[in-house]
């Protein structure tokens, strides 16, 4: 009888299991969030007690003082709403893929061109906007073992820009 009333009493609670889990994905979050840039921790409006808190946590260098600062950020992070929080980082971490899978692509195609004559051909089909007299000035100039090495770089970079901008002008 009396375990019913405890039950009762403590019923609203979680367990001590579920609160540990909970502050330790709260401190987890809190180190993601010391990784981040000053810029997008201002982008995600944290209570300014967090904010001081992770921004201090950047400049410890201690071990001892940085695992306290983590446990204390954890605590903090306790008070505020996580889904907004998590929500934001994956967005960022969906966006850095998908500009990671981008540069892949780019360098892919810089590659292509510097190693496969019929690569041009292939660009072209793909963007005939495209200058092909401009691509071929490039290309050569980039893989002309004649040309000095910090030319041939700079024509190598030129190349991927204009790669860049020819694919970020594809309509969607």
């Amino acid at each position: 009888m009396q375990d019913d009333e405890e039950s009762q009493e403590f019923g609203d609670r979680p367990s001590k299991s579920a609160r540990k889990r909970d502050a330790a994905a709260a401190q987890d979050l809190g180190t993601r969030l010391i990784a981040l840039k000053e810029s997008d921790l201002e982008a995600l409006e944290l209570p300014e007690q967090l904010f001081d808190a992770i921004m201090l946590a950047k400049r410890i260098t201690a071990r001892g003082g940085l695992a306290r600062q983590r446990q204390y950020i954890g605590k903090l992070m306790r008070d505020v709403d996580h889904a907004p929080i998590e929500a934001a980082l994956n967005a960022k971490s969906r966006g850095a893929a998908i500009d990671a899978e981008k540069h892949k692509r780019l360098e892919a195609w810089r590659t292509r061109l510097l190693t496969e004559p019929a690569a041009l051909d292939e660009l072209l089909q793909l963007r005939p906007e495209a200058d092909r007299k401009s691509l071929q000035l490039l290309i050569s100039k980039a893989g002309s073992a004649r040309v000095d090495s910090g030319s041939r770089e700079a024509a190598s970079r030129e190349l991927f820009r204009t790669l860049r901008t020819l694919f970020d002008s594809i309509p969607r």
